[in-house]
């Protein structure tokens, strides 16, 4: 029996100025399925969706929606086809509820408090049907990040979606956070909604997927039912070569203790212990991955080796010098220090999106007699140095003047790393070095980091992503609930061990 479409999108170009973000794509997606669309940074699967969803409209191609021509012009045509989007970076108001966030542009009267009461008991009944649950009545800012997905795709399901495209939604899940959302997916499936999956992770395609698409360049590379592909397959159609992310390079063999923690413990504001008594060494030529569900101190964690937290306990060593909780490291140290840190976060904490390129790469260093002379800051040395960097860690476009936000997320991580790097540091902390980046962006930026360890470097790696630490660390530490629970040697590392520890147990 042939299935519906949901969605065909014929001959889609589109350009920004002398790019092709999308050449003659042809889409189509059969009404309940899932459907993935995987891709590089930058080969057009964003702008794409963005089309579907009216943020842009096409130079050229139609689109239809269950079998209809449609002209969609923005996103309110676009919900009016029953089109909902969640995207990668939510579109929701931290000091407004969750139902003031639901309602909002979508209020069924003037007053509010009648409004409100409608709208809940209509959730309540939709929360029943999908298995969405949300607090309603908590402000965003304290729900935790699952619960602000879903969330987001409750809010498009209420204004009627029955095609939900959904754009790196694990980027920022913990593992039992993604197993929820696709058991969610799956739900809604079986219920009749479309889903249009926009991922990194390709064994995610393979797990939830029906079909999937390739673009590379701007154009359809793959088309293909999941049944007939590989992880293999999908990575060699996206970077057009064969990758390889298993363990690579040689043993590591580790050298003097660059920095030593003993002991410590930090307590946010209201008393509660973030860390508990973590003491923990890292030597030259090695790297250390921090595994744990997000949550439980490796962020803090971060903070405090970086300086931009005092612990209330503990000390820390670092190039002959020791640091006490009443004399803490400063982040200016850390680099006089030659500690570098890639943030785990890089809106928040390591671009500043609206300057230049050439500005976000200098950032912390920007006070270097190479960069400033007395007092004035050397711009075409600054814009020299970022060329440099830009070439040797392959940032696209290599182009210093253009604004941090015009770069895709796997090129922005790309300039903060080379930024880190550039400098020589002894120590590197990296926190979630791949989260949100492309499968090629993967293994450039893995090599790099081996680069750093063979150079007689320690690296220390947080990432939730367990594939990522068997990967690349050569010793893991587990982390719960800010403690250490349990360190080992690669190769006494599985997943069923790490997962053990990660949980409480003992593995």
């Amino acid at each position: 029996m042939d299935m519906k479409t949901a969605v065909a999108m014929r001959r889609i170009s589109k350009r920004f100025g002398a790019v092709t973000a999308n050449r003659e794509v042809d889409l189509t997606v059969a009404a309940s399925t899932v459907h993935g669309i995987v891709g590089e940074n930058g080969a057009g699967k964003s702008t794409l969706m963005s089309i579907l969803y009216g943020f842009y409209q096409a130079d050229e191609g139609t689109i239809e929606i269950d079998g209809r021509p449609v002209a969609i012009t923005g996103s309110r045509e676009a919900i009016a086809a029953g089109i909902g989007m969640v995207h990668q970076h939510f579109m929701l108001v931290d000091s407004f509820t969750a139902l003031d966030n639901i309602m909002l542009g979508a209020e069924p009267g003037w007053r509010l408090q009648p409004a409100r009461a409608a709208v809940r008991a209509d959730l309540q009944r939709l929360m029943a049907e999908t298995g969405l649950q949300v607090r309603l009545e908590l402000p965003v800012e304290e729900l935790p990040v699952g619960e602000r997905q879903r969330l987001e795709i409750l809010k498009a399901l209420y204004r009627g979606a029955r095609i939900l495209i959904l754009d790196e939604p694990t980027a920022v899940l913990t593992p039992q956070e993604t197993g929820q959302l696709f058991e969610t997916l799956r739900g809604l499936r079986a219920r009749g909604t479309t889903v249009l999956l926009i991922t990194h992770k390709l064994r995610e395609i393979m797990a939830l997927c029906d079909a999937v698409t390739v673009m590379r360049g701007g154009a359809v590379v793959l088309d293909t039912p999941i049944a007939g592909t590989s992880v293999d397959a999908l990575a060699q159609a996206m970077v057009g070569r064969r990758v390889d992310l298993g363990r690579r390079g040689r043993e590591a063999t580790p050298g003097a203790v660059l920095l030593q923690v003993d002991h410590l413990t930090w307590r946010d504001a209201l008393g509660v212990a973030r860390l508990s008594d973590v003491s923990l060494s890292l030597r030259a030529g090695e790297i250390v991955g921090i595994a744990g569900v997000s949550g439980n101190g490796q962020s803090e964690l971060l903070d405090v080796l970086s300086g931009l937290r005092a612990p209330q306990e503990g000390s820390l060593d670092l190039a002959g010098q020791h640091f006490t909780p009443g004399h803490w490291l400063t982040p200016q140290q850390a680099r006089e220090l030659k500690l570098a840190h890639v943030p785990e976060d890089r809106h928040a904490r390591a671009l500043v999106l609206p300057f230049p390129a050439w500005e976000s790469a200098v950032l912390g260093y920007h006070r270097l007699a190479e960069f400033c002379r007395r007092g004035f800051m050397r711009t075409a040395a600054m814009r020299e140095a970022t060329t440099g960097m830009m070439l040797r860690y392959d940032v696209r476009p290599p182009d210093p003047g253009l604004r941090a936000s015009k770069f895709s997320g796997g090129n922005q991580q790309k300039l903060v790393l080379a930024r880190e790097a550039w400098a020589g540091p002894k120590v590197l902390l990296v926190g979630q070095p791949t989260r949100g980046v492309d499968i090629g962006a993967i293994e450039f930026i893995h090599a790099r980091l081996r680069e750093l360890r063979d150079a007689g470097g320690a690296v220390l790696v947080v990432s939730s992503e367990l594939d990522e630490v068997l990967a690349l660390a050569d010793r893991v530490i587990v982390m719960n609930a800010g403690r250490i629970a349990g360190e080992r040697p690669i190769g006494q590392c599985d997943e069923t061990t790490l997962g053990v520890l990660m949980g409480g147990g003992h593995g």
